[in-house]
């Protein structure tokens, strides 16, 4: 499971605490994929996803308002990347998730480990350097 380490840092605390917020919800998806002990874990998965969408738009917001106030150049196609990263939750079919609940909650936490992990090392990072 991805953790916050140090290197996801861009230097920016209240960025860097919406990260940490990414990471805490990510980790509650990987404890429901692990938790035999609940059986229907639909209602669970659907909560999570709303409140990564919801923090996702806040944070984005966020991020972008610091962007565009420190004359970011690349700006427009970052958000490009934020509003591709809203559309792909927003286009989880939820009808198969509940089908296949462990299946589809390993498929949305491999994308969220794996989009938090590379857009912040590589995407936030660039704006720090600019």
């Amino acid at each position: 499971m991805i953790r916050w380490k140090d290197e996801y840092s861009v230097g920016v605390e209240h960025i860097d605490e919406q990260h940490r917020k990414l990471f805490e919800i990510a980790g509650r998806a990987y404890d429901l994929l692990k938790d035999e002990l609940v059986v229907d874990k639909y209602d669970r998965i659907v909560a999570i996803l709303g409140e990564l969408k919801d923090y996702s738009v806040f944070h984005f917001n966020s991020e972008e308002e610091y962007m565009k106030s420190i004359g970011y150049r690349k700006f427009l196609s970052h958000k490009v990347i934020h509003d591709d990263f809203i559309e792909k939750i927003n286009g989880i079919d939820l009808d198969k998730v509940d089908e296949n609940q462990d299946k589809y909650l390993l498929d949305i936490l491999d994308f969220i480990v794996r989009w938090i992990d590379g857009h912040i090392l590589g995407q936030d990072k660039q704006y720090m350097q600019s």
